[in-house]
């Protein structure tokens, strides 16, 4: 007997639920113990599997690294071509991608993901390297259209490059540094990272 289209799709839509369950809390542990210690079996156990069936989701525990990486930048690249698209202005944009970033690294999937580009980044094989590269430029090309808008309007001054890499580097470099239970909050930390990183825009903004 044939299966109905809407019985085929609740096992897949279980999967794929299953799928991201299992990157986010590979996330979590990579940062808390380390891709090298930590094992499959405590992946497993944290989405309550065998260790068995994680590889019906994913064929080693490269690949969950990779998809790690990948899932926290593309979820701000999604962000932020929205973000792009919703506003006209070019404070706005940069604005709102500065604050974007921030939030993913503070409460997001994206502060994970960072941290295992980070710390992981050489236990990844030269073709995982080149599809989170690929990711990596896509997401930047969102910057520097931004920053190349706010330069023409004057919000930044100096060279597009070098701004870009200079932000997003401050930026990132947080998820070594930032505690939740530190003397700033995270909107207080996003304050003075934009006033630091982006004084012009700053200004214009009134902060």
């Amino acid at each position: 007997m044939m299966r109905s289209a809407s019985s085929r799709a609740a096992p897949m839509a279980a999967d794929e639920s299953r799928h991201t369950e299992l990157i986010l809390a590979a996330a979590r542990l990579f940062r808390r113990n380390g891709y090298e210690r930590t094992t499959v079996r405590e992946l497993a156990d944290a989405v309550g599997l065998r260790s068995g069936s994680l590889f019906h989701y994913f064929r080693n525990k490269e690949e969950i690294l990779l998809a790690v990486m990948a899932n926290g930048i593309q979820s701000v690249i999604d962000e932020g071509q929205a973000l792009m698209a919703r506003h006209e202005q070019p404070a706005d944009r940069l604005e709102g991608l500065f604050r974007l970033h921030m939030a993913s690294l503070i409460n997001g999937v994206g502060g994970d993901a960072m941290h295992a580009m980070i710390y992981e980044w050489r236990s990844l094989s030269p073709e995982a390297r080149a599809q989170i590269q690929e990711l990596s430029t896509a997401y930047e090309q969102l910057w520097h259209r931004a920053i190349n808008e706010a330069a023409a309007v004057g919000l930044v001054q100096g060279d597009p490059a070098i701004i870009r890499k200079q932000v997003l580097g401050g930026m990132n470099f947080t998820v070594r540094w930032y505690r939740p239970d530190g003397r700033m909050s995270a909107d207080e930390v996003t304050e003075q990272m934009l006033r630091a990183a982006l004084p012009g825009l700053a200004r214009h903004l009134g902060l």
